[in-house]
Protein backbone atom coordinates (compact mmCIF):
# COMPACT_ATOMS: atom_id res chain seq x y z
CA UNK A 1 0.00 0.00 0.00
CA UNK A 2 1.40 3.52 -1.05
CA UNK A 3 2.05 5.67 1.38
CA UNK A 4 -0.23 8.54 1.50
CA UNK A 5 1.66 12.09 2.97
CA UNK A 6 -0.28 13.47 5.80
CA UNK A 7 -0.05 17.36 6.04
CA UNK A 8 -0.83 19.87 8.09
CA UNK A 9 -2.54 23.36 6.35
CA UNK A 10 -2.29 26.34 7.68
CA UNK A 11 -2.73 30.28 7.62
CA UNK A 12 -3.48 33.58 8.40
CA UNK A 13 -7.17 35.11 8.35
CA UNK A 14 -7.94 35.91 4.94
CA UNK A 15 -4.77 34.03 3.03
CA UNK A 16 -6.93 31.77 1.45
CA UNK A 17 -6.28 28.67 3.43
CA UNK A 18 -10.07 27.42 2.21
CA UNK A 19 -9.55 28.15 -1.15
CA UNK A 20 -6.59 26.32 -1.13
CA UNK A 21 -8.28 23.66 0.21
CA UNK A 22 -10.32 23.16 -2.09
CA UNK A 23 -7.60 23.45 -5.37
CA UNK A 24 -5.85 20.75 -3.55
CA UNK A 25 -9.10 18.20 -3.28
CA UNK A 26 -9.37 19.05 -7.00
CA UNK A 27 -5.69 18.14 -8.02
CA UNK A 28 -6.64 14.60 -6.16
CA UNK A 29 -5.82 15.06 -2.56
CA UNK A 30 -8.29 14.21 0.35
CA UNK A 31 -8.85 17.13 2.62
CA UNK A 32 -10.43 17.70 5.64
CA UNK A 33 -11.43 20.88 7.52
CA UNK A 34 -10.50 21.30 11.04
CA UNK A 35 -13.47 23.92 11.35
CA UNK A 36 -15.98 21.65 9.88
CA UNK A 37 -14.86 19.17 12.61
CA UNK A 38 -15.90 21.77 15.08
CA UNK A 39 -18.97 22.84 13.60
CA UNK A 40 -20.16 19.21 13.81
CA UNK A 41 -19.08 19.01 17.19
CA UNK A 42 -21.01 21.76 18.45
CA UNK A 43 -23.96 19.87 17.12
CA UNK A 44 -23.27 16.71 19.22
CA UNK A 45 -24.63 16.59 22.22
CA UNK A 46 -21.26 16.16 24.39
CA UNK A 47 -19.78 19.47 23.00
CA UNK A 48 -23.02 21.34 23.30
CA UNK A 49 -24.24 20.22 26.71
CA UNK A 50 -20.60 20.99 27.90
CA UNK A 51 -20.94 24.61 26.93
CA UNK A 52 -23.64 25.47 28.36
CA UNK A 53 -23.31 24.00 31.60
CA UNK A 54 -19.79 26.02 31.39
CA UNK A 55 -21.67 29.49 29.98
CA UNK A 56 -25.33 29.06 30.12
CA UNK A 57 -28.36 28.53 27.71
CA UNK A 58 -27.95 31.46 26.16
CA UNK A 59 -24.90 30.25 24.23
CA UNK A 60 -27.14 27.34 22.77
CA UNK A 61 -30.97 28.72 22.24
CA UNK A 62 -32.70 26.32 21.08
CA UNK A 63 -30.38 23.37 21.86
CA UNK A 64 -28.34 25.27 18.56
CA UNK A 65 -25.06 26.36 19.68
CA UNK A 66 -24.34 30.32 18.87
CA UNK A 67 -20.61 30.07 17.99
CA UNK A 68 -20.74 33.96 18.43
CA UNK A 69 -21.73 33.84 21.83
CA UNK A 70 -19.44 31.10 22.21
CA UNK A 71 -16.65 33.08 21.19
CA UNK A 72 -17.34 36.08 22.89
CA UNK A 73 -17.30 34.26 26.36
CA UNK A 74 -14.02 32.36 25.15
CA UNK A 75 -12.24 35.50 23.92
CA UNK A 76 -13.23 37.53 26.90
CA UNK A 77 -10.47 35.85 29.49
CA UNK A 78 -7.59 33.44 28.71
CA UNK A 79 -8.52 30.85 31.09
CA UNK A 80 -12.29 30.31 29.85
CA UNK A 81 -10.43 29.79 26.30
CA UNK A 82 -8.60 27.29 27.73
CA UNK A 83 -10.89 25.45 28.97
CA UNK A 84 -12.44 25.43 25.51
CA UNK A 85 -10.11 24.36 23.26
CA UNK A 86 -9.48 21.86 25.79
CA UNK A 87 -13.04 20.66 25.14
CA UNK A 88 -12.78 20.83 21.58
CA UNK A 89 -8.97 20.12 20.56
CA UNK A 90 -9.02 16.03 21.95
CA UNK A 91 -12.62 15.53 20.18
CA UNK A 92 -10.88 17.00 17.06
CA UNK A 93 -7.67 14.86 17.23
CA UNK A 94 -9.49 11.93 17.64
CA UNK A 95 -11.78 12.96 14.57
CA UNK A 96 -8.76 13.51 12.29
CA UNK A 97 -7.27 10.39 13.09
CA UNK A 98 -9.92 8.31 12.41
CA UNK A 99 -10.25 10.45 8.74
CA UNK A 100 -6.51 9.79 8.44
CA UNK A 101 -6.85 5.57 8.66
CA UNK A 102 -9.65 5.64 6.56
CA UNK A 103 -7.75 8.21 3.42
CA UNK A 104 -4.64 5.26 4.13
CA UNK A 105 -6.85 2.45 3.13
CA UNK A 106 -8.72 3.90 -0.17
CA UNK A 107 -7.69 2.25 -3.42
CA UNK A 108 -6.08 4.38 -5.39
CA UNK A 109 -4.24 6.18 -2.76
CA UNK A 110 -5.03 10.16 -2.87
CA UNK A 111 -1.94 12.55 -4.27
CA UNK A 112 -1.96 13.52 -0.32
CA UNK A 113 -4.51 13.70 2.83
CA UNK A 114 -4.31 17.44 3.92
CA UNK A 115 -6.05 18.91 7.15
CA UNK A 116 -6.77 22.39 7.25
CA UNK A 117 -5.53 23.17 10.65
CA UNK A 118 -5.34 27.02 11.41
CA UNK A 119 -3.73 26.84 15.22
CA UNK A 120 -1.56 24.35 13.76
CA UNK A 121 1.76 25.92 15.08
CA UNK A 122 -0.06 28.15 18.25
CA UNK A 123 -1.69 24.35 19.56
CA UNK A 124 1.76 22.48 18.68
CA UNK A 125 0.47 20.15 15.97
CA UNK A 126 2.90 20.35 13.71
CA UNK A 127 4.66 17.40 15.05
CA UNK A 128 1.92 14.90 13.68
CA UNK A 129 2.12 15.67 10.08
CA UNK A 130 4.95 14.76 7.72
CA UNK A 131 5.17 18.25 6.00
CA UNK A 132 3.13 21.68 6.97
CA UNK A 133 2.13 24.35 4.17
CA UNK A 134 1.78 28.04 5.29
CA UNK A 135 -0.66 29.99 3.07
CA UNK A 136 0.58 33.48 2.79
CA UNK A 137 -0.69 36.41 0.99
CA UNK A 138 -0.27 40.07 0.66
CA UNK A 139 -2.05 42.04 3.86
CA UNK A 140 -3.83 44.27 1.77
CA UNK A 141 -5.09 40.97 -0.06
CA UNK A 142 -6.39 39.39 3.61
CA UNK A 143 -7.96 42.74 4.93
CA UNK A 144 -10.31 42.57 1.92
CA UNK A 145 -10.87 39.04 1.96
CA UNK A 146 -11.52 39.37 5.92
CA UNK A 147 -14.01 42.47 5.61
CA UNK A 148 -15.84 40.31 2.63
CA UNK A 149 -16.33 37.37 4.97
CA UNK A 150 -17.05 39.73 7.74
CA UNK A 151 -15.31 36.91 10.36
CA UNK A 152 -17.24 37.24 13.83
CA UNK A 153 -14.38 38.12 16.13
CA UNK A 154 -11.63 38.77 13.78
CA UNK A 155 -9.20 41.08 15.80
CA UNK A 156 -9.38 38.39 18.86
CA UNK A 157 -8.82 35.65 16.47
CA UNK A 158 -5.78 37.36 14.76
CA UNK A 159 -4.48 38.20 18.43
CA UNK A 160 -4.53 34.43 18.91
CA UNK A 161 -2.32 33.69 15.85
CA UNK A 162 1.07 34.02 14.94
CA UNK A 163 1.94 36.39 12.53
CA UNK A 164 1.94 34.92 8.80
CA UNK A 165 5.75 35.43 8.46
CA UNK A 166 6.26 33.20 11.58
CA UNK A 167 4.36 30.41 10.02
CA UNK A 168 5.97 30.47 7.03
CA UNK A 169 9.29 30.38 8.72
CA UNK A 170 8.07 27.13 10.44
CA UNK A 171 6.28 25.34 7.43
CA UNK A 172 8.11 23.19 5.32
CA UNK A 173 6.48 24.99 2.40
CA UNK A 174 4.71 28.65 1.32
CA UNK A 175 2.35 28.83 -0.88
CA UNK A 176 1.63 32.23 -1.67
CA UNK A 177 -2.29 33.51 -2.37
CA UNK A 178 -2.54 37.28 -3.95
CA UNK A 179 -3.03 36.37 -7.62
CA UNK A 180 -5.30 34.24 -9.62
CA UNK A 181 -7.01 31.06 -8.61
CA UNK A 182 -5.07 29.54 -11.77
CA UNK A 183 -2.00 30.24 -10.24
CA UNK A 184 -2.52 29.04 -6.72
CA UNK A 185 -3.32 25.81 -8.34
CA UNK A 186 -0.04 25.21 -10.47
CA UNK A 187 1.55 26.38 -7.10
CA UNK A 188 -0.11 23.70 -5.16
CA UNK A 189 0.00 21.09 -8.01
CA UNK A 190 4.18 21.91 -8.12
CA UNK A 191 3.64 21.11 -4.12
CA UNK A 192 1.67 18.04 -4.27
CA UNK A 193 4.46 16.70 -6.91
CA UNK A 194 7.14 17.83 -4.42
CA UNK A 195 5.61 15.33 -2.03
CA UNK A 196 5.27 12.51 -3.39
CA UNK A 197 9.16 12.29 -4.45
CA UNK A 198 10.87 10.32 -1.92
Amino acid sequence: MARVPFVGLTGGLGAGKSTALEALERLGAATLSTDTIVHELYATPGLRDAVVARWGADVAPDGVVDRAAVAAHAFADPQERAWLEGEIWPRVGARVAAWREEVAAREPPPAAAVVETPLLFEAGMEDIYDATVAVVADEEVRARRSAVRGHVGADARAARQLPQEEKARRATYTVRNSGTLEELEAELSELLASLRRP
